[in-house]
């Protein structure tokens, strides 16, 4: 009885907010709530431990991160996918920085990759806008022969499009042209009417909140500075043998990730992350940025469509087009010019290491010596606007220099290997390292991968359920 009593007390000095007149049973079962508690902590605290595990993780928010993970998560609702942005919102940089055009697929050698899933992209596109009723339109798109020597290209490039299966291609005639075109003048031209616009940042902000619906985790914020390999686990835990892929970032302050398997669509960034890993560096991120101007508002009814020329195989890039956006503005350009920083979309933008890294590359330095005259082509016309607006007024002779302003920008993640040539379809990759094996690098994404990225994150996803057996 004595025993009972000192038990009482000893009770009461723990429980020393207790009422006088609390009895010992009342005290029993507050033990009770407390065990109940500690036990709803610990689940808490375990919780918390596993907060920042996932089977899979995406790294990078634009379009084809995106897809990818929104793809990945219909497959496989049951898995915890998460994907990693390092800046503040999805889209913030190629996704969000482009012409906003919904490409046919016409351009592209027949049976590559980049051909069958932009034709298969553009599809897909159209039904995902019409089922989220997100805005596009179909203006369609010239590409338009101004010169007797470029007629054989169009022809081989209307060939080009039928074997890849764009439809409804046809050539048209000067009279056609003013029909579709009433300001724009050509010998000859493709039309593509199912060539549209669209703002890809929203459709990637889009495939962001498909994905957190369907109980993905999108982390904002996190610039990913490290991949580690952990292969002993905390005490009374098996995360380090179940998940030992660890990401960190450059804040102090921000999570630790793990993950079993890994994805990176890094974009200007998908070289370092692939080295971050153990990869082969190459091929190298080379950023190229491409500057528009904007045709004056009271002028956007000069064109109706996409005006695009024919592209000459000498150099490397496209030339000056005419684009409409879902806004009413329209797009002239761009020019072609070395960005002093992978997301420099000025020329007072500038990195030391970027640059550093570009110039001490050869494959740069051999694409430069190849095409130096037309480098310093580009050069000019992204600084005199006039000499822009001399190469558009070609395509629309009533385009005047005071029509126009100088408009935004866009950078270009351009993938080279290191004898200078443009790589020009998907790389897919993954190291032969314990770490390198459990991370997939999509390692080039080119133009157009918003146009493809439905398409191109079915194959992603194939890749992902092969490599890790998912």
């Amino acid at each position: 009885m004595a025993s009972y009593r000192l038990l009482r007390q000893h009770l009461r000095s723990i429980f020393s907010f207790t009422s006088p007149g609390t009895t010992f049973g009342e005290c029993n079962a507050f033990q009770g709530v407390c065990r109940a508690h500690k036990r709803c902590l610990a689940t808490s605290r375990k919780s918390n431990s596993d907060e920042h595990q996932y089977d899979l993780v995406i790294v990078g928010g634009g379009i084809v991160g995106t897809a990818t993970a929104q793809e990945l998560i219909t497959r496989h609702p049951q898995l915890r996918l998460a994907v990693l942005e390092k800046e503040s919102e999805l889209a913030a940089h190629q996704s969000g920085h482009n012409s906003g055009v919904i490409h046919a697929g016409i351009y592209y050698t027949p049976g590559s990759l980049k051909a069958k899933l932009c034709v298969k992209g553009l599809k897909m596109t159209y039904a995902y806008c019409d089922k989220h009723n997100i805005p596009y339109k179909k203006c369609g798109k010239l590409i338009v022969a101004l010169d007797p020597e470029e007629l054989p290209r169009l022809e081989g490039l209307l060939e080009r499009g039928q074997q890849n299966g764009v439809p409804d291609l046809k050539m048209v005639g000067p009279e056609q042209i003013k029909d579709i075109e009433p300001n724009c003048v050509g010998l000859k031209a493709i039309h593509s009417p199912h060539t549209g616009i669209i703002d890809w940042g929203l459709v990637t902000k889009h495939y962001g909140k498909q994905f957190e619906a369907q109980g993905g985790k999108v982390y904002t914020n996190f610039n990913v500075s490290e991949f580690g390999l952990r292969t002993e686990s905390k005490e009374n835990s098996s995360d380090g043998l179940t998940h030992p892929v660890q990401i960190k970032s450059n804040s102090k302050t921000g999570p630790v990730i793990s993950s079993r398997y890994v994805v990176t669509c890094g974009g200007l960034h998908s070289d370092r992350l692939a080295e971050k890993s153990g990869c082969d560096p190459e091929p190298r991120i080379v950023p190229f940025r491409g500057e528009y101007l904007l045709l004056s508002p009271e002028k956007s009814d000069l064109v109706r469509g996409n005006i695009y020329p024919v592209p000459d195989p000498r150099f490397p890039f496209l030339g000056v087009h005419f684009t409409p956006r879902t806004d009413g503005s329209v797009w002239l350009g761009p020019n072609a010019v070395l960005a002093f920083k992978r997301e420099g979309y000025g020329y007072t933008q500038f990195s030391l290491t970027d640059l550093a890294d570009a110039l001490s590359f050869r494959g740069l330095r051999k694409l430069a010596f190849q095409h130096l005259g037309y480098g310093i082509k580009e050069m000019y016309k992204g600084i005199y606007i006039r000499a822009q607006v001399k190469q558009l007024q070609r395509f629309v002779p009533s385009l005047r220099p005071q029509d126009v302003v100088r408009g935004p920008a866009g950078v270009r993640a351009q993938a080279l290997d290191r004898d200078g040539k443009l790589v020009d379809d998907f790389v897919f990759d993954c190291g032969t390292t314990d770490l390198g094996r459990r991370v997939l690098h999509v390692r080039n994404a080119p133009s157009p991968a918003a146009t493809s990225s439905l398409a191109i994150a079915e194959v992603v996803a194939d890749h992902v359920e092969k490599q890790f057996t998912l």
